[in-house]
């Protein structure tokens, strides 16, 4: 599906109201309707071959709603409670409306719905909305690990939420938020900047420009994306492996067994390094850019990837982030990715970049309706 949903602003609304996402009520290690599962496919090498296509969507939150405390996983009954709100809701969302039906209400709705989705849906504005469900493709399981259906992607912390920010990252974020955005100053995750940040395109972040995706679908780590666009495709050869993203077309290469870019050559995406353990990828990644914050982390930001194939079917993705300047302690993550047929095709934006335009048209509008006479 190439289609956009939010500005990046609205979008980092919603990732904080992501208390509620999930992936399988089947055993991640145990085939749907009783198939075998397919075996691990090997390269000449006798590598594990990760290539093809998989699909990560899933209601499994990347933090763990509070009133769950230190539980790791969900009762099956819970998690199938879950599930099944998420497809009736999507079901009543589907069917038609009324001919005759009363505008919505000012503010938008005031209940709260048991769907994780509507409830992100609502996040980001929650009146008339954007996109109605026919548009949105996100995930209706709960992650499950070893017979586990987990609460939150987080394992590590107990409590399955990010560490709190050293007071120092977080003075550094407020003075960067608070900064004019420009090409050369950092991009915001949970801010699009002060009124100055639409005087001109540049200044608007990456991924309400369509260059790198937003929620951190694009990695590392890489993230799934609770609207749509869950597809990421792994393309393997000895020396390299590729990762397309189909959220914004993001492509991440991994060059095997080398050494890293010198500390003065950064990239939005990290420069990332793999090596084999065993049947298990690991990907190491560093110098990343100050442009790119991920929970707040910028140019320090060290991620560890480990891609573990269960069977031929579904590969359990491991992360785990650090930056001693950011957080007292390293945090860990992890969920599945499952071996799909579907096609991944072009994201191609707000084609035409035309949301960007009305973003700037508005603020001219705007910038008239408060000038002096």
């Amino acid at each position: 599906m190439t289609i956009r949903l939010l500005p990046a602003g609205a979008v980092a609304v919603a990732l904080a109201v992501a208390g509620w996402l999930t992936t399988p009520v089947l055993d991640a290690q145990t085939p749907a309707a009783g198939r075998k599962p397919a075996p691990i496919a090997r390269t000449a090498d006798g590598h594990p071959d990760l290539q093809g296509m998989f699909d990560v969507a899933t209601i499994t939150p990347l933090e763990r709603p509070a009133e769950f405390g230190s539980r790791g996983s969900l009762t099956r009954e819970e998690a199938l409670e879950l599930e099944n709100a998420e497809k009736e809701w999507r079901a009543r969302s589907l069917a038609p409306d009324a001919a005759n039906r009363d505008a919505p209400p000012v503010g938008g709705e005031t209940d709260k719905p048991k769907s994780f989705l509507a409830t992100l849906f609502r996040g980001g504005g929650g009146t008339v909305g954007g996109y109605n469900t026919f548009w949105l493709a996100g995930g209706d399981q709960v992650v499950t690990i070893d017979g586990q259906m987990r609460t939150s992607i987080i394992v590590d912390p107990p409590n399955g939420r990010i560490p709190p920010r050293k007071p120092e990252a977080m003075a550094k974020l407020q003075k960067l938020l608070a900064a004019r955005v420009d090409p050369s100053a950092a991009e915001s995750e949970t801010s699009a900047g002060p009124a100055t940040s639409f005087d001109n395109p540049e200044a608007r972040p990456l991924a309400e420009r369509c260059l790198l995706g937003f929620g951190n679908t694009s990695g590392p780590p890489t993230l799934p994306n609770y609207f749509y666009n869950n597809l990421k495709q792994i393309v393997q050869t000895k020396d390299t492996i590729l990762i397309h993203v189909e959220m914004v077309h993001d492509a991440r290469i991994i060059r095997m067994n080398a050494t890293h870019a010198p500390a003065t050559v950064r990239k939005w995406m990290g420069d990332s390094i793999g090596r084999w353990e065993g049947d298990t990828l690991v990907v190491d990644t560093t110098n990343f850019t100050d442009k790119t914050l991920f929970a707040g982390s910028a140019e320090n930001l060290h991620v560890v990837e480990r891609f573990t194939p269960i069977d031929g079917d579904t590969v359990l993705y491991q992360f785990t982030v650090d930056d001693p300047t950011t957080w007292d302690r390293p945090w860990k993550g992890e969920y599945t990715w499952r071996r799909t047929d579907e096609m991944l095709y072009e994201y191609a934006c707000h084609e035409g970049n035309h949301g960007l335009v009305n973003v700037l048209r508005g603020a001219r509008f705007s910038d008239k309706q408060t000038q002096k006479p």
